[in-house]
Parts: structure tokens; sequence; C-alpha cells
């Protein structure tokens, strides 16, 4: 039944009305994928060498020191960015097949994904290596059975875990709390963590307490979702109570304040943009970046950082225009929507909040004013020329987006084109180059000045360059239309 599942899977792909869209998005994750398989290869010998020849210590202890800081991030991970594989069992359940089997495949699914497997090379080609550094083979072989499965444990909590934020949300409080008890030494997690995972190898009967583990929240797992698994209860979509709530003083600003209003209610309502906004404010801690790694003191790079730490919320919305509207977007069009003051309320949003976070990053002047005025030189970019090219590119994004799940694939369809992809040269390149070149010639103010000025100028010729931002949506309209409309 399972090889069934997965030719069904195979004829749904090829039969697809975007199979052209389909390949190329397999085949970048496919380089993806052969990426990240290189880097944990590479990064298998890297570790075990260094540690062995450079620290003279033993590789295995040291390596299993680490793992629970692994573990911890892997959990982080699959939450964030694994999907759950139910949407593909759906029109299973009106046929007559035992609901075991599909839970069963449904489990089993979730175990193909590159977010499961890939940590495994790791672990196979560090064991690997060990061995043939003269490390016992019962012993590697037991320590690379209980190490993966404590890191396959992941998929199941995932479920556990899937939209249920308030667990998440403490569960991610205790590990923060756990790493700052560990990393001022009143808690020796990183000792425990070694301790645990090194009696793998010691002690070859300890890995049957994770297979047990394993064995028994699969089981725990079979039944939460089998209880669940129901078109009218557990793939149900989720139904709340309507609230009525109004920001009044945004109504006498006419059809664009109603719009704003609109987008503030959504982006307090909704799981996809509570996350939008929550990733935003992760955003202006990127900068720090800046003083962890050399590299990124170049000035390319402290422009780079600075688009980044003014300009998430930005970066994260503006190029989800109209996707968010997607579930009422065809009503809307049958309206009289004036369209150019409905993506004016976006950009005006969008630069509120950007002002904001320049005010917000005057915090990095503690690293130096040479790092604000860069920063502040940022935002003014993406208030005068980014905000219209992030709105640009959002034209082409048809990706269906439902406000009441969380987001979790990397790369839909409907979202890579390669006209967004050109934009990233006006969006990024530009002002990282003209800042680096200027600032190299002319020294730092004259970096700020350029970048400045560019800004203010896309702010002088935003309304004409509005009126092509509208043309090109009424141009795409109807393909926007058939994408929201078309959920296959």
């Amino acid at each position: 039944m399972f090889l069934k599942f997965l030719r069904l899977e195979i004829k749904s792909f090829f039969r697809g009305t975007s199979l052209g869209i389909n390949l190329t998005m397999k085949i970048l994750r496919f380089i993806g994928i052969l990426y990240f398989m290189g880097c944990l290869a590479g990064g298998a010998f890297l570790v075990f060498f260094l540690v062995q020849e450079e620290m003279h210590q033993d590789p295995i202890k040291v390596v299993s020191k680490f793992l629970i800081a692994a573990w911890i991030v892997d959990l982080a991970l699959k939450y964030l960015w694994q999907e759950i594989p139910t949407q593909n069992i759906k029109p299973f359940l009106t046929l007559n097949i035992r609901k075991n089997t599909l839970v069963n495949y449904m489990l089993t699914k979730s175990f193909l994904s590159a977010f499961s497997w890939l940590n495994s090379l790791f672990f196979i080609t560090f064991a690997a290596i060990a061995l043939f550094k003269g490390y016992s083979f019962p012993g590697m072989l037991v320590w690379f059975i209980g190490v993966s499965a404590i890191f396959y444990l992941n998929n199941f909590l995932n479920i556990f875990f899937n939209d249920k934020e308030t667990v998440a949300i403490i569960a991610g409080i205790i590990c923060v709390v756990l790493g700052v008890l560990g990393y001022y030494n009143i808690i020796p997690i990183l000792s425990y963590s070694e301790k645990i995972f090194y009696s793998f190898y010691e002690m070859n009967y300890a890995a049957v307490v994770p297979v047990i583990l394993f064995v028994v929240l699969w089981l725990l797992c079979f039944r939460y979702v089998r209880k669940e698994f129901y078109l009218d209860q557990g793939l149900e979509a989720k139904k709340t109570i309507g609230k009525t709530e109004n920001i009044a003083f945004l109504n006498k600003y006419g059809a664009i304040g109603t719009f704003i209003n609109n987008d503030i209610k959504m982006l307090r309502r909704n799981k996809v943009t509570k996350g939008i906004l929550l990733g935003s404010f992760m955003f202006l801690f990127y900068g720090l970046l800046m003083f962890t790694s050399s590299m990124y003191k170049t000035p390319a790079m402290m422009m780079f950082m600075g688009l980044f730490v003014t300009g998430g919320f930005q970066f994260l919305f503006g190029q989800r225009v109209p996707a968010f509207d997607s579930s009422y977007y065809p009503l809307m069009m049958t309206l009289n929507v004036p369209y150019k003051e409905y993506l004016k309320a976006k950009w005006w949003l969008m630069n509120i909040v950007t002002a904001v976070s320049i005010v917000i990053a005057l915090c990095y002047a503690y690293f130096g004013w040479e790092v604000y005025i860069t920063f502040f030189a940022a935002g003014l970019y993406n208030i005068g020329v980014n905000s219209q090219f992030t709105l640009w590119s959002g034209a082409f994004n048809k990706t269906q987006i439902d406000l009441n799940s969380k987001e979790k694939r990397l790369g839909q369809k409907n979202s890579f084109n390669m006209v967004s992809m050109f934009l990233l040269i006006p969006k990024m390149l530009l002002p990282m180059a003209v800042f680096a070149l200027t600032k190299y010639f002319f020294g730092i103010t004259a970096g700020v000045v350029s970048i400045a000025f560019l800004g203010f100028i896309g702010f002088l010729l935003r309304e004409r360059i509005f009126d092509i931002i509208v043309k090109l949506y009424k141009k795409e309209k109807y393909n926007a239309l058939d994408a929201f409309k078309n959920k296959g």
C-alpha cells in the first residue's frame, strides 16, 4: 500500500498544472540538499581531525558534549520549517482504506524529509572515520543507533507541538533558560550531554533507552494522529470567534487609512502574520552578527546588515502582497477597489515600521556612530527605494497563504520567479556596491550621503513608480486570480 501511495504522488507531480515550476523547484531543492550533504560530510572530517590532532582530545567525547545543543536546534528547525504531510492524505479518507495504514504512511513519510535524515549523514561519516581510526565497531554502531534514535524523536515531538504555539513557546523559554544556566556554569548541561551520549559508546546496552523511547513515541504519536484523523475534526480548518475592532483615527485618511486599518487587524489576529511580526523583530538583532565575524565588518556587508535590520518587516510583509489577501482576493477584484490606494496603504505601513526600526536601531550606536549612520542610510534607502521594489516583486508572488496556519514550506512553487531574483540587484547589490565604492574612495560621510540621496530620489519619484507598479498588478491580476482559486 505504501508503494501505491508513492506512485500516486509521483503521478500527481507530473500531471500538475505547474510541472515546469515544480521541476525547477525540485532541482533547486536537490542542489541545496547536495550542498548541505557536502557541508555535513565535510564537517564530520573537519571536526574529527581538528579535535583529535589539534586539540588532542577524544572526538567522540567532544561531539557528544555538544549534541544536546544540536538536538535542540534540530527540533527548532523541524518545528519552524518541516511540514506535516496531512494535505496529501485528505483525499484517501473517503476511500475504503484503513486509517491505521494512512497514519503509518504519514508518520513514515515524515522521515523522508531532508530535515529528518540530513543530520544522519554527519553521524554516518563521523562513525566511518572513527572506525577507520581504530575505534570499536560495536561501540560506534551502538553510538550511531542511539544518537540517531534521539534525533529522530524530534519528528514525533514536531507532530505533537504542531499548531500548539503556547507549548512551543514554553519549551523554547525552557531551552533558553537552560542555555543561560549552562553558559554561566550554574548547571553543567554540556557535561551531562557528554556523559549521556558517550555512554552509548562505552556501555552498549545504554542505547536501548533511546530505541525504546522511539518505539513508545511512535505508538503515542500514532494514537494521537489516529484520534484526530477525520475530515470533520483533526484535519478541518480551525474556526474561531470573530472579533470586531477598529482603529478609528485611521479612517479619516480615506481609502488608504481603511486599508491600513484592515492590515493592522490582520497582523494582530492571524498566525502567519504574527510570525511575520516576530520575524521582523528578530531581524533587528541581525546586525549583531557583525561583531562575531570579521567578514561582516566590510563596508558592503555593513550595508547588507543595515538593509536587513531596518527592513525586516518590509521584506517579510511586502513581498507577500497580495498573497496575504489570497482568501478573499477574487471577491475584492469584483468590487471597485482603488488599486493605487490599496498598494499605497501597504507602502505606508511598511515605511512606518521601517521608520520605527531605524529609531530602535539607534542601540547600535553603542558599537560606534559609524555603524548607526550606516544603518540609518540603509533605512532611508529602504523607505525610498526598496519599499517600492518589494511591492513590485509582490506582484509575481502567487502563493496562497492560509492566515490561520503556520507557513512551514520552503520554496513554494508559486513564490519562485526570475523577476524577484533580478529585483535583488537594485534592492541589495546596488546599495552595497555604491556604499562600498563611495566609502573606499571618499570616506564614510560620502558613502552615507550617497545611499541617503538614492533613497531621497526614490521617495520623490514614488508617484511615477506607483503608476508603473499599479499597471503591473493589473496586468498580473488574472494570473493571480487563477492561482488563488486553484488550490491544487
